[in-house]
């Protein structure tokens, strides 16, 4: 049984004022053994705009490793705020090692596409021109009931025609990111890691489209020395990139939507555990980031910035125990949905929770 910090407050959103009544909910959507996978791992979540929730990540057939494990992705959809979901759907399947795909990564559309775009193939670290890590797009037009067929856009990351010091990358899984401000208001943009020749050390860089995801640009240098990163646009038109170290978190900055960047630096009251987490605005004067909060992989929380990202404070947990990546949306109501990896006994499961800022904040005024 697994034990979370909200327990007392575990409230059913359906009997509970969205705003006004403090609440926690969780539920498992997968652990290990369902549906014949010894693992689940890389949650992202986004809300369609319809409100329907769509939650997607790797079913790890047959062990925990990355790629080139043979790796399926999967996604469920949840039509009453996560309460119900789905079977899964296969987005893309794997079919053996070095056959199959893994960190899926999603945006919603302009014109309401969700587009997931995901690696394929070896291994980042072994990968070559002849062997390659590829990335990949799949599109679906019906929330995510169907999917077209993977496109390789790799090309647009790394190689000989683009940037040939590099021998491999991948889009970090969670959300990308759809600009709402300023002359390129609709843009999709993704963090992107990319692998050094001759050395274990990885730069970001963005991949930005301006037509809905059917052409990708690459950016100039975002973060050296940096792993997963996450983007968020603030108030004044910046973006602001969040990257996975170990230690003190990173962060760089762009003011011309992606296209460079600029103030590289760390967050020093965010000194964490190297692992993937999710940045999500929830009005004009509130950020939320999921992180773990330990040098462990484990205590994944929420910290709050009330000033753009440029201070972080007070995290609350979701779950003490040993947690790895989350992901984050807003939902219809203006509650937060987090899709959340946990390993409590080893192998990795995911669960789905539902949580308001007063409980988040009630629990903050208690640290």
């Amino acid at each position: 049984m697994l034990s979370f910090t909200a327990v007392a407050c575990r409230y059913d959103i359906l009997s509970a004022d969205a705003a006004d009544t403090a609440f926690f909910y969780s539920r498992r959507l997968y652990a290990p053994g369902n549906y014949g996978s010894a693992n689940w791992r890389i949650p992202a979540i986004v809300c369609l705009p319809d409100g329907t929730l769509l939650a997607v990540n790797d079913k790890r057939k047959n062990n925990e490793g990355d790629l080139p494990q043979d790796i399926d992705i999967v996604c469920r959809r949840s039509a009453d705020r996560g309460r119900t979901w789905s079977e899964p759907l296969t987005i893309v399947q794997g079919s053996g090692v070095g056959r199959g795909y893994g960190d899926p990564a999603l945006v919603v559309t302009a014109d309401g596409d969700v587009l997931c775009l995901f690696a394929g193939g070896n291994g980042l670290w072994a990968s070559t021109a002849d062997s390659p890590i590829s990335t990949y797009v799949c599109r679906s037009s019906d929330g995510g009931l169907t999917w077209s067929q993977p496109e390789d856009i790799t090309a647009v990351l790394w190689g000989a025609a683009t940037l040939g010091s590099y021998h491999g990358g991948f889009i970090a899984s969670g959300n990308g990111l759809r600009l709402t401000r300023g002359d390129h208001a609709g843009r999709l943009l993704f963090a992107a890691a990319l692998c050094r020749d001759g050395q274990q050390k990885l730069d970001n860089f963005v991949i930005y489209s301006d037509d809905n995801g059917h052409s990708w640009h690459r950016s100039a240098l975002a973060f050296s020395e940096g792993d997963e990163a996450k983007l968020l646009e603030r108030t004044d038109g910046t973006i602001l990139m969040s990257v996975r170290r170990t230690g003190a978190r990173g962060y760089s900055v762009s003011a011309d939507d992606g296209q460079t960047w600029s103030d590289q630096g760390t967050w020093p009251e965010m000194t964490v555990n190297a692992c993937n987490g999710e940045m999500l605005r929830i009005d004009d004067t509130t950020i939320l980031h999921s992180i773990t909060h330990s040098m462990q992989r484990e205590n994944v929380s929420i910290f709050i910035s009330h000033d753009e990202g440029a201070t972080w404070h007070n995290p609350v947990s979701l779950f003490p125990g040993p947690s790895v990546y989350s992901s984050l949306t807003l939902l219809d109501d203006g509650t937060i949905g987090a899709f959340v990896e946990l390993n409590p006994d080893g192998p990795c499961e995911l669960w789905y929770m539902n949580f308001n800022m007063r409980w988040l904040l009630e629990h903050q005024s208690h640290q």
